[in-house]
């Protein structure tokens, strides 16, 4: 059973609703595309907020885990955040500006569970990125 100021997230996992937490949602809300902790912690200090490095990692965990936004990990670097749509989707991502466009992938999706039941697997999730460089880039560097 939840207390009051908490809800239950993705596998029944229990989110509790803090003041960081609050702002950490917002802040994740107002911010475009994919950002780092350090990211979000900067902005939070530069409205005067009073959160902690460690506190903006821990609850960033607990919304990832409660399936409220979606991380993304881009070779060699660190976990990156943001509020996405519902629902399962893919991200194609630009490797110069950071801009990511939401994707749905039913082949990926039909691929995944084929390997997955050929191996024996059940219960299967995935997550996948494509890396590449958006339009305006491309035309930057032309």
């Amino acid at each position: 059973m939840t207390g009051q100021g908490e809800g239950i997230g993705d596998e029944g996992t229990v989110v509790r609703n803090t003041k960081q937490r609050t702002a950490v949602s917002a802040a994740l809300a107002e911010a475009e595309g994919f950002n780092s902790a350090q990211d979000l912690h900067a902005m939070l200090r530069n409205r005067g907020e009073r959160v902690g490095l460690t506190t903006v990692y821990r609850t960033l965990q607990g919304l990832a885990d409660a399936g409220e936004i979606d991380v993304m990990r881009p070779p060699g670097g660190e976990h990156l955040y943001r509020r996405c749509s519902q629902g399962h989707h893919h991200h194609l991502v630009c490797r110069s500006c950071g801009r990511a466009v939401e994707v749905e992938g039913p082949a990926v999706e039909t691929w995944a569970e084929k390997v997955a039941g050929n191996h024996g697997f059940v219960d299967v999730s995935h997550t996948m990125e494509i890396f590449g460089t958006c339009p305006e880039c491309a035309d930057k560097r032309s």
